[in-house]
């Protein structure tokens, strides 16, 4: 997770322009896209007319280009002419800026947001961050950074916006309710995401082990672990494993923190035209299969947190409460390119263990997964987290 609008003839002049460079520099490395943005974009037969279409345009345009610049709009353009809102293109600025991010720590405000078409929802306000101190609350609407309008880009090209060095500042338009837009001018700060939240809860008089991932970051697998092995040492007769408003992140975590409740068969599969199809198995010293397990999902449930949720749904180790999930059923690989930014591109899709593309098929939202439970907070009631409640007395009932 666009409609266009037609060109006039002296718009559609310089954007003509960036399409002809950006086949100028690509027909000169190739070797830099994965398969599906090469073969669409570049023929090597085409190597020899780019390049003399290049020096054409830097000896005759009528005024001077800024090459590294035009690189940037250009690779963005023709990423976003795939019409798949889950690839991207990164500049050198903001490739930096998503590392930090997987890597599980960032410089910026301290939120977790989602897509939506006026620009990003704020999902939840980290504790002690800029974010928090400045106003921000769950529903919130960011609407432009900076007095830029982020409307219609990729969730990871406006969040990259926000980003920046500690101790610089950022001006976010935020939207309320139905409330004027108003702007929030907040210093960023150094953030340690909290991957892992977890607590001992109790629920009809027995103790559960309630256990919330924020994103599938580097690590994530042994806080959660930890988390889980600590609550059932101190008596939890279950689990909930709260992935609500979890976008996703690594692969391998998934597979890993899967792998913490189902003891072994297949977790995920994936295929792709130019990949291998991968079966990615369990890896053992699950805890005991006798402990129910509940995982509490919704609408932005996605990707690596479909992944996990499908395979404990599908091995029937665990009942699914909430509503349903996003639906992508894609994976991308990130490439770096030679001028330090990186391309994030679709490059196959996966599936679970039943065989489920959670995407239906494609890089458009699809089916999601159906949880077991139907469980929805209710706005009006903040002071209560009703899906939560639910998910506890449904454990609460497999436990006995």
């Amino acid at each position: 997770m666009r409609p266009r609008r037609s060109l006039t003839p002296l718009i559609a002049i310089p954007a003509v322009l960036i399409v002809l460079v950006l086949g100028v520099w690509l027909g000169g490395h190739p070797g830099n896209l994965p398969g599906p943005v090469r073969d669409v974009l570049v023929g090597d037969e085409q190597g020899q007319t780019y390049d003399e279409a290049m020096d054409t345009i830097a000896d005759n345009y009528y005024r001077k280009v800024d090459k590294d610049q035009l690189l940037d709009k250009s690779l963005g353009a023709a990423v976003k002419s795939l019409d798949d809102r889950f690839s991207a293109y990164f500049d050198p600025k903001q490739y930096k800026s998503f590392q930090e991010a997987t890597a599980g720590a960032f410089e910026g405000v301290g939120m977790n947001v989602a897509e939506v078409k006026r620009g990003l929802r704020v999902l939840t306000v980290f504790d002690d961050s800029p974010a928090q101190s400045g106003g921000l609350s769950e529903g919130d609407v960011i609407t432009a950074v900076d007095g830029r309008p982020i409307a219609g880009k990729t969730s990871q090209e406006a969040t990259a916006l926000i980003k920046g060095r500690a101790g610089t500042k950022v001006t976010l338009t935020v939207v309320t309710g139905k409330r004027a837009p108003r702007d929030l001018s907040l210093e960023r700060a150094k953030v340690d995401v909290p991957s892992v939240k977890s607590e001992l809860r109790r629920a009809d008089g027995e103790k559960i082990a309630w256990v919330r991932l924020a994103g599938f970051t580097s690590g994530a697998h042994g806080e959660v672990r930890k988390a889980v092995d600590g609550l059932l040492a101190k008596g939890a007769k279950g689990v909930v494993l709260d992935l609500r408003n979890n976008g996703g992140g690594l692969l391998h975590e998934a597979v890993l923190i899967s792998s913490i409740f189902v003891e072994d068969g297949t977790v995920v599969s994936t295929d792709g035209r130019n990949r291998p199809k991968r079966v990615f198995e369990a890896t053992g010293d699950a805890i005991k299969g006798d402990i129910p397990v509940v995982v509490l999902v919704n609408k932005e449930s996605a990707s690596a947190s479909e992944i996990v949720t499908g395979a404990l749904q599908d091995h029937h180790r665990a009942k699914v409460v909430g509503t349903r999930t996003f639906g992508k059923g894609v994976f991308q690989e990130v490439r770096e390119l030679e001028n330090g930014g990186a391309l994030d591109i679709t490059v196959g899709e996966y599936f679970t263990p039943d065989g489920r593309n959670l995407g239906g098929g494609g890089v458009t939202q699809g089916a999601g997964i159906d949880p077991d439970v139907e469980a929805e907070d209710d706005p009006a009631t903040r002071d209560r987290d009703e899906a939560l409640d639910k998910a506890l007395a449904t454990v609460t009932s497999e436990s006995r």
